[in-house]
């Protein structure tokens, strides 16, 4: 499914985002840190003029989730909004500020190993706009065009010994990713194809739940 980077896709991606419907707070999750992250909509850097994604490795240096695959995000401050963390941490992260108007709505929230409660927000940016790398928290950026992420053999799902529940993958270009990102990210392209996906149980490999 190619989708030029175009109004209409803005649009098309706008009206299925307010169509989908998030799950409710859970109450068990309360004791969960809260966390936001991005997925930010913009162009392939290419000719073909595709709709892609922002997907990052992160730093090295960093004390947890070193040179790991994600979405552009971080920790909620005291008082923020997942709203308002996102966009921050996409401007700490890769230098691009975008105001709540680019905001195309919010899919469930992420329940991960390592203590979060993670929502992911979607957001449209302008493919003009040059990055600026923050080295200490982003190794490199890489863009996904969508087409790759709703091909039938992007994702798929295995099972590790120490859970019961399915690790989902994601495969890609630059190699396999997992959840937290994988689950995210196939929960967008659900929402894509107009389906209403959940993804709070899908697992994390182990290496992960630190």
């Amino acid at each position: 499914m190619v989708l030029p980077f175009s109004d209409t896709t803005r649009l098309d991606i706008a009206e299925r985002c307010a169509a989908f419907v998030r799950l409710p707070d859970d109450a068990s999750t309360l004791p969960l840190k809260r966390a936001a992250v991005a997925i930010t909509l913009t162009t392939m850097r290419d000719e073909t003029g595709a709709t892609a994604l922002l997907l990052t490795l992160r730093a090295a240096s960093l004390r947890a989730h070193s040179s790991q695959w994600a979405l552009p995000g971080g920790r909620c401050d005291a008082g923020e909004t997942p709203i308002a963390a996102a966009l921050r941490e996409l401007q700490e992260e890769l230098g691009l500020a975008l105001s709540a108007d680019a905001v195309l709505g919010l899919l469930d929230d992420y329940p991960t190993r390592s203590g979060y409660l993670i929502t992911p927000v979607v957001v449209w940016a302008d493919g003009s706009t040059e990055l600026t790398l923050n080295p200490a928290e982003v190794a490199s950026v890489h863009w996904i065009d969508l087409e790759t992420i709703t091909a039938v053999d992007a994702f798929d799902f295995t099972a590790i010994p120490e859970s019961d529940r399915r690790v989902v993958r994601f495969h890609h270009q630059e190699g396999m990713i997992h959840a937290p990102t994988a689950a995210l990210i196939y929960q967008f392209r659900e929402v894509l194809g107009g389906r209403t996906t959940r993804v709070s149980e899908l697992e994390q490999p182990v290496f992960a739940w630190k």
